[in-house]
């Protein structure tokens, strides 16, 4: 089977597989901002981090791709700060990693069971938000090394 060919940027940076499987709106955003953001920064992580920043902004992370967000605004803590503190606390360990932190806790308990998260009915708000990155992680490792 040939290899499956990967999206790119203009400036030659491949798509990111977990933008691969998500819907066109994802892709275009994280594209135009990724684009905008090499124009601005240069090419490296910089860039990746603005795009996905933005894409967080409209998108949320569930299992190995990104669906639209209900409702548009900042994701967690760290989504909700601006220049300097956020670049400041970038390895704070404040990222949810594209869960939407701040929905409802319905909200989360809806994707954790979409992603079969065990004693999800037990948990607080934090620790699904936590149950949901690590399924995501294992979501994305298997697409990973399906698509290899």
């Amino acid at each position: 089977m040939p290899a499956k060919k990967r999206s790119t940027t203009r400036s030659g940076t491949e798509l990111p597989s977990t933008l691969e499987r998500s819907p066109k709106k994802a892709q275009e955003t994280w594209l135009a901002t990724h684009e905008a953001a090499v124009e601005q920064y240069g090419e490296g992580e910089r860039a990746h981090r603005t795009a996905f920043a933005s894409l967080k902004h409209s998108f949320e992370k569930v299992g190995d791709h990104w669906e639209e967000k209900d409702e548009k605004g900042p994701s967690d803590r760290q989504a909700a700060r601006r220049g300097p503190e956020a670049r400041a606390h970038r390895d704070g360990g404040d990222s949810a990693g594209g869960v939407n932190a701040n929905a409802t806790k319905s909200h989360l308990l809806d994707v954790a069971r979409r992603l079969d998260v065990r004693g999800r009915s037990r948990m607080d708000k934090q620790q699904l938000v936590e149950a949901i990155q690590k399924a995501n992680d294992r979501a994305t490792a298997a697409a990973r090394t399906k698509d290899a």
